[in-house]
């Protein structure tokens, strides 16, 4: 079944939900996207890689196996045979984590230039201070200053905006900037009853732009990961306001919940 509210699902953006709908959108995207494309161009899933320091131990000790590595006791000898001495005093290093988060490129299938970037933001790249944004928008200002496109949703209603000039106050957000058109780019501001609208992904001329139903999206992804059973349980984050769960309430009740 499609999600029970008309545009984005605020229950979408928990914690225990959101990882999971972000990479099914942009896998799921991508292959609505290739079939538009095909065959001058191919989309492909790649990841950014944002790296940061773990700040305390108990974070490490619950974390990921590839950060171990094999430790030798003072027994152990070289190939020579010769005892290695200890070092005479012990430092710390950092100790860091590595996220990775999907995004898509499509690119032309001959000279595998990146024509265009689809991005949907991620809790990090919103929030107003920490390494992850700043990596973010370093990256993000290296797709603005190339020749390739950047399609950008925020389906967040959480954290800081991207920046830009002469964004309207909005609680999602699509921001479609091409090359041939900066600094100028094309903004859907979206309140929470919106429909998620369709949006175009640019190529390079002389073909016409590929099209991306997001709603259409949403829903399909929603529908095939199940997520009637699993995102209720909790209230969304951030919490609605007042007004916004009296509005919710219909919708919520249509499944049950």
């Amino acid at each position: 079944m499609p999600s029970p509210f008309p545009g984005m699902n605020p229950y979408l953006e928990r914690d225990i939900a959101w990882h999971d709908f972000h990479e099914r959108f942009l896998i799921v995207g991508a292959a609505v996207i290739g079939a538009q494309v095909r065959p001058d161009y191919v989309v492909r899933v790649d990841d950014h890689l944002f790296v940061h320091e773990i700040p305390d131990e108990p974070r490490q000790a619950a974390g990921r196996a590839d950060l171990s590595v094999p430790s030798m006791g003072q027994s152990d000898v070289s190939s020579g045979g010769a005892a290695v001495p200890d070092a005479p005093t012990r430092v710390r290093v950092p100790v860091v984590d590595v996220a990775r988060e999907a995004y898509l490129e499509i690119l032309d299938r001959h000279s595998r230039d990146v024509v265009t970037v689809v991005e949907l933001l991620s809790p990090s790249n919103k929030r107003r201070r920490g390494s992850d944004r700043s990596q973010y928008l370093a990256k993000r200002a290296r797709v603005l200053a190339s020749p390739s496109h950047l399609v950008e949703i925020d389906l967040l209603r959480g954290g800081e905006p991207m920046p830009g000039e002469d964004l309207p106050r909005c609680t999602y957000s699509v921001l479609v900037s091409r090359a041939d058109d900066r600094p100028a780019a094309g903004f859907w501001p979206l309140g929470l009853a919106d429909r998620l609208p369709v949006i175009p992904i640019p190529l390079r001329p002389p073909h016409a732009d590929a099209s991306l139903d997001l709603q259409g999206l949403l829903d399909r992804v929603y529908d095939e990961a199940g997520y009637e059973y699993d995102v209720y349980g909790g209230p969304p984050a951030p919490p609605l306001s007042a007004e916004e769960a009296a509005w919710a309430a219909p919708f919520l009740a249509a499944i049950g919940r």
